[in-house]
């Protein structure tokens, strides 16, 4: 019991750490394959434009969650987008022998090789429905009629 605790501390501490790393006039990197950037924090705000994985920006605004952004590469580029898609860390392009930008992000969630073969030992799970479920997107304005016809809550 002590362990789990002590481990809780340790990851709000790093959560923490990473939060204070986000500040006006500072470097983040995109952490995500592709970030859309809003007009707004508002989860059906109006996209702006898109970054990618590895994009350099500067922080405009921090509001609690959210950043707002300027790409490097083109400052007319400028949005809000949750802080979480972001890295502090330059993140490097690289080449096959390299971690992917899906192992990265599975990296950052506890998600490595070890647990990855306790989980193939198994032999039950299909990997298969996973990557079908990766393609499915669903449109912001389905997404909205979906949510107003059920009364469910927009979100921020």
């Amino acid at each position: 019991m002590k362990r789990v605790i002590i481990l809780l501390i340790m990851g709000l501490a790093a959560v923490g750490f990473a939060a204070a790393q986000v500040a006006k006039g500072g470097t983040l990197y995109v952490a995500t394959k592709t970030v859309a950037l809003k007009s707004s924090t508002g989860f059906f705000a109006g996209t702006r434009g898109t970054l990618n994985y590895g994009d350099k920006v500067t922080v405009l605004q921090v509001s609690g969650k959210y950043v707002e952004v300027r790409s490097v590469t083109n400052s007319s580029l400028t949005g809000w987008t949750v802080s979480a898609n972001m890295s502090t860390r330059q993140i490097v392009a690289g080449n096959a022998n390299t971690a992917s930008a899906s192992e990265v992000a599975l990296a950052g969630k506890g998600f490595n090789q070890e647990i990855e073969n306790s989980y193939k030992k198994d032999g039950k799970l299909n990997y298969e429905d996973v990557d079908k479920t990766e393609t499915v997107t669903v449109n912001e304005a389905d997404l909205k009629k979906f949510l107003e016809e059920g009364r469910l809550s927009m979100g921020d």
